[in-house]
């Protein structure tokens, strides 16, 4: 657990107030630890990208470690642009996605596509406005050489259990070989899709040429990671305040 409350709230760009409040209602995933809460960055980095936050370019800081990281470009490159993926439901779209990623021989496929129904199975991955991102919850779990995403657009959209009701017709997959590369494209992947230019590009279902020029410009945009970011020096710097009574 890396996170404490304030850097959550200066990630979140929210006031450490609210992730009290958003903790008590159930929203924020936390763990209270010698009566004060911690956070995971990764289930912070999923929850927020879940609720489509403008988040703090800080939360582009790695964290420290070993791992091939790439950018959005790359990683879309290496696991490929498709159209018109089948599938009548969530399983069998899943399915035809885990048959068509560029993986490595020894991947076993039908155990990445069992790891990712047991991570549907603990809450949809679909973000709304038709948009889904199916992945792993433990990344090394596949030996690969280097992170990817998979983009797919659907056949026909499906019902993916979206907070908004919207059936899903795009699919982003990402799948790394460490932790410090999936969070790095889910932090990156999360920031594009709240940039109109690569969002365009999506909801159009442009050519793959268009839609790895929007995503170079995403990369483009993002400022240079910063290992000695405030967020993760913080923590060794200040307590927590006491969390208030009221907060189960």
């Amino acid at each position: 657990m890396d996170l404490s409350v304030r850097d959550s709230a200066q990630l979140l760009k929210v006031s450490e107030k609210t992730i009290y409040r958003w903790v008590k209602q159930g929203k924020l995933p936390a763990y209270r630890i010698h009566e004060q809460y911690r956070f995971n960055r990764a289930e912070l980095l999923e929850w927020a990208t879940s609720q489509r936050l403008n988040v703090s370019a800080d939360i582009f800081a790695e964290p420290d470690g070993d791992g091939p990281i790439v950018t959005l470009t790359d990683a879309l490159r290496a696991g490929g642009i498709h159209y018109r993926l089948g599938g009548l439901d969530k399983p069998s779209a899943l399915k035809a996605l885990v048959d068509i990623m560029p993986l490595p021989d020894e991947v076993d496929r039908q155990f990445l596509y069992q790891v990712l129904l047991a991570r549907e199975s603990l809450g949809s991955t679909a973000l709304g406005s038709g948009i889904a991102v199916p992945h792993v919850r433990n990344p090394i779990v596949l030996h690969i050489v280097r992170p990817m995403i998979t983009l797919c657009f659907l056949e026909q959209p499906i019902e993916f259990g979206a907070l908004d009701g919207q059936p899903v017709h795009t699919l982003f997959t990402i799948v790394s070989p460490t932790v410090r590369a999936h969070l790095h494209l889910l932090s990156r992947l999360g920031f594009a899709l709240r940039q109109p230019v690569f969002m365009e590009a999506i909801a159009g279902q442009q050519s793959r040429e268009r839609i790895f020029a929007a995503s170079q410009a995403v990369d483009q945009s993002i400022p240079a990671s910063d290992t000695h970011s405030p967020i993760n020096s913080s923590r060794h710097d200040h307590g927590d305040p006491p969390p208030p009574p009221t907060v189960a």
